[in-house]
């Protein structure tokens, strides 16, 4: 017997922008129900994406430093030759899973929000039914909130299973594969064959375009670049992938030959899809751009009282977009005038160097005689050399308009520059004029001075350079 349930707000999905849809709806007083089939809360960033993807990176980083040390020694420090295994390093990460599934869990109930575990599959736009554990449950809601993601793309000559994997199946694997091959040479596929190479890997990157990382300009792409030939990685670029049996990819170069790569693991990372398939959304009458829910300034789409927030609604498909969105609805629903309209998403790609990109980019306004741009290198900052992240080629960059000098852009390559991200997209947001930026006493010593040096140099007095 299928039972029946009523509410204000119905979300589906319980990633990074569903769940913080809910508790913000739960601040705010609205009667919200969660529906979610995962087995953790916290959708593919928590589970499957950025914490565990960036755990493993972590603790590549440490094996990796380990290892230099049993060789010649690094910094004065000499240590024994490092063994990795993987199972418990998997071990440890998904302890942090956990603990992070817990604590939404936990904000969740404290908002009074109640979470179903299950499949919601939609009839109309404003009613689904639940498969659970306990049976079918028919919901009801005055308000829905789409929050479904994205799943990895699967080529049709590479279908996932066995030795061939998406980034889930990496994040897990029992031990290090003694040669991989990552399909794709975008953020994902580098991250994750980065940090496998780091723990001893033999690694071949196999990419279409000309170049790695072709969302970012060529500046920024350099020093990850040099990384991978100093550690002898193999790149093939302009090439494409095909079939794989018998512990070999078939591959075709730039120049048109075939090739083979011995791999014991292939990671197909060619980007995310909108997840809009298997529950429904064919039945609710909703617009679509393209592949991805249609949505205006608000997050609503062409039906009344149907929201859409993160990678359901296109790109950039980033966890903290979509929980931004989140916050935007709650509050909509409840009344309050908002719009979702940010000067800038700041992106960050965990390379080894790091990569962050926020406004406008060298691509974006080139030709332009109506801008500024100026870099200053982490070589010149006492910080960066003091924890050796000043020699592999790392720089901050600002773009700003020339007439009033207003922040356009900000980008930074090098060690732990994903931590200067919020400080670019802040500036952004505020309607930072260069000014601002060289007026602000920067802490040294710090990796931020190198923002603050780029703006002075911009303005045509760097300090330090």
């Amino acid at each position: 017997m299928t039972q029946t349930l009523k509410t204000k707000v119905l979300i589906i999905g319980a990633g990074t922008g569903g769940y913080v849809a809910g508790i913000r709806c739960g601040q705010l007083g609205l009667e919200t129900v969660l529906v979610d089939a995962s087995p953790g809360l916290g959708g593919t960033c928590l589970n499957v994406g950025c914490i565990p993807s960036k755990a493993i990176i972590h603790a590549a980083g440490k094996f990796e430093t380990v290892a230099k040390a049993a060789g010649d020694g690094t910094l004065g420090i000499t240590a024994s030759t490092p063994a990795i295994d993987l199972s418990k390093t998997v071990e440890w990460k998904d302890g942090v899973v956990k603990k992070l599934n817990a604590g939404v869990a936990a904000l969740l109930k404290k908002a009074k929000v109640k979470v179903i575990k299950g499949w919601a599959e939609f009839s109309d736009a404003k009613t689904c039914t639940v498969k659970t554990e306990d049976g079918d449950l028919r919901i009801s809601a005055e308000h829905v909130i789409l929050a479904t993601g994205s799943e990895p793309v699967e080529l049709p000559f590479l279908p996932f299973g066995g030795d061939v994997i998406s980034s889930t199946e990496a994040l897990s694997l029992p031990e290090v594969p003694k040669k991989l091959v990552v399909v794709g040479g975008g953020y994902i596929g580098l991250e994750l064959g980065i940090a496998f190479r780091k723990l001893g890997a033999e690694v071949a990157i196999v990419e279409m375009a000309d170049r790695i990382l072709p969302l970012y300009d060529k500046a920024l792409t350099d020093p990850v670049a040099k990384w991978l030939e100093k550690h002898g990685v193999q790149l093939l670029l302009g090439a494409r992938a095909g079939g794989f049996g018998d512990g070999k990819l078939n591959v075709t170069d730039k120049d048109g030959n075939p090739m083979q790569l011995d791999a014991d693991k292939v990671l197909v990372t060619v980007g995310r899809r909108a997840r809009t398939q298997g529950w429904g959304l064919e039945n609710m009458g909703v617009a679509m751009n393209g592949p991805f829910v249609k949505i205006d300034e608000r997050c609503a789409t062409s039906m009344k009282n149907v929201w859409a927030i993160g990678d359901l609604t296109g790109e950039p498909m980033l966890a903290h977009k979509g929980s931004a969105q989140g916050e935007v609805v709650a509050e909509i629903i409840a009344g309050h005038d908002r719009v979702f309209d940010p000067t800038t998403i700041a992106a960050v790609c965990f390379t080894e160097p790091e990569i962050v990109s926020a406004g406008l980019g060298h691509e974006d306004v080139k030709g332009r005689d109506d801008v500024i741009q100026a870099v200053f290198p982490f070589a010149a900052i006492g910080r960066a050399l003091a924890i050796e992240a000043g020699e592999d080629g790392g720089f901050v960059r600002v773009i700003a308009s020339k007439s009033d000098h207003r922040l356009l852009g900000v980008q930074a390559v090098g060690q732990h520059v994903s931590e200067l991200s919020n400080s670019f997209a802040q500036m952004l947001e505020m309607g930072a004029v260069l000014e601002d930026v060289a007026g602000t006493i920067h802490v040294h010593p710090t990796l931020g001075e190198a923002f603050h040096e780029a703006s002075l140099r911009a303005l045509g007095h760097a300090i330090h350079i």
